[in-house]
């Protein structure tokens, strides 16, 4: 696919999910910026903003199937993944997959699970699979998880480890709309739910070939050198426990393809790293109790980060691939 047909795409995508979330234009951009990188996405938020619209238009926009996990304290990790069934009349195993096995699936208040269930999804996650009784069974392109976490809830519920926040691309929030924007939800919704009438606008075989069109996006070493000095400088930061992974600087290099892509560039400027700076490493990055202490979060180290390290110098036309 052309990288003007995978923009069109993306911007059909974007214009139809705007049609039931209102006035959050910044997060709907990052989902379709995450969709096209091949990534998943956390939304830490508070209940009743549009978490779970976000991924169900999301799905619609672009035919694919869409499952709703949600996840509680006494769910199995085969309540997510499948299992296999004995068939009597056939003597036979027959596996039924979980709801993991769609397109784009949303993990609702995945910070219920316990870590034993969290863990079925590392799989998935990481590598668009998963294993039931030692059989491999791939997951549909294109795949997304969206779990969503309330960040207001403390009484049973078990946090995130390490390394399954490292598998998520981003880490968006939708927050509350303005005044203006709920008068207008309450006015759209007076009748009828917009997701009830939102149409389909791409297929799936038109995102797996923007998916890969995003590939082809140009990346100066410059610019490529400015994002591994990023991720290296969290792990140094004074404020820091555990700094960004190698798989941040992996997600940071696709993400910016895929925003270069939707802003109608063939190559990536220095600004397109730095607006995904913090959604891409700032729930990777663990602040240190003494930082902790004083109201410090892994955001703020990166946005110190992202303030203090140069950013490379040029002239416009040296991000331009060579001709």
């Amino acid at each position: 696919m052309e990288q003007s047909q995978a923009r069109d795409v993306a911007k059909r995508t974007i214009d139809n999910v705007k049609k039931v979330i209102i006035g959050k234009d910044w997060a709907v951009e990052l989902a379709v910026t995450a969709l096209l990188s091949q990534g998943h996405i956390l939304i830490k938020d508070i209940p009743g903003v549009g978490k779970t619209m976000l991924g169900k238009s999301l799905a619609q926009s672009i035919d694919c199937v869409f499952r709703r996990i949600q996840l509680t304290p006494d769910m199995l990790p085969s309540d997510i993944t499948g299992v296999s069934v004995f068939n009597q009349q056939t003597g036979e195993f027959v596996f039924r997959p979980g709801p993991i096995l769609a397109q784009i699936v949303l993990a609702d208040e995945i910070n219920r699970a316990t870590p034993k269930t969290q863990s079925a999804l590392l799989e998935a996650l990481a590598e668009r699979q998963v294993t039931v009784d030692g059989t491999t069974h791939s997951i549909t392109r294109p795949f997304m998880l969206i779990a969503t976490e309330n960040p207001i809830e403390h009484g049973g519920v078990f946090a995130l480890p390490e390394a399954q926040l490292d598998r998520f691309m981003m880490r968006i929030q939708l927050g509350y709309p303005s005044f203006e924007d709920e008068m207008s939800i309450i006015d759209r919704q007076r009748i009828q739910h917009p997701i009830e009438s939102l149409g389909v606008v791409a297929s799936a075989d038109e995102v797996t070939g923007a998916q890969e069109a995003v590939k082809g996006i140009f990346v100066q070493h410059r610019v490529q050198r400015y994002m591994v000095t990023l991720v290296y400088a969290t792990r140094k930061h004074d404020s820091v426990m555990l700094g960004a992974s190698p798989r941040a600087s992996l997600d940071l290099f696709r993400s910016s393809q895929a925003l270069a892509l939707l802003r109608g560039r063939d190559y990536v400027i220095p600004d397109d790293v730095k607006e995904l700076a913090v959604v891409v490493m700032g729930h990777r990055v663990i602040a240190a109790p003494a930082a902790r202490m004083n109201g410090v979060d892994g955001c703020q180290i990166v946005e110190d980060v992202v303030a203090h390290v140069a950013v490379p110098y040029a002239r416009a036309d040296d991000w331009v691939a060579p001709r």
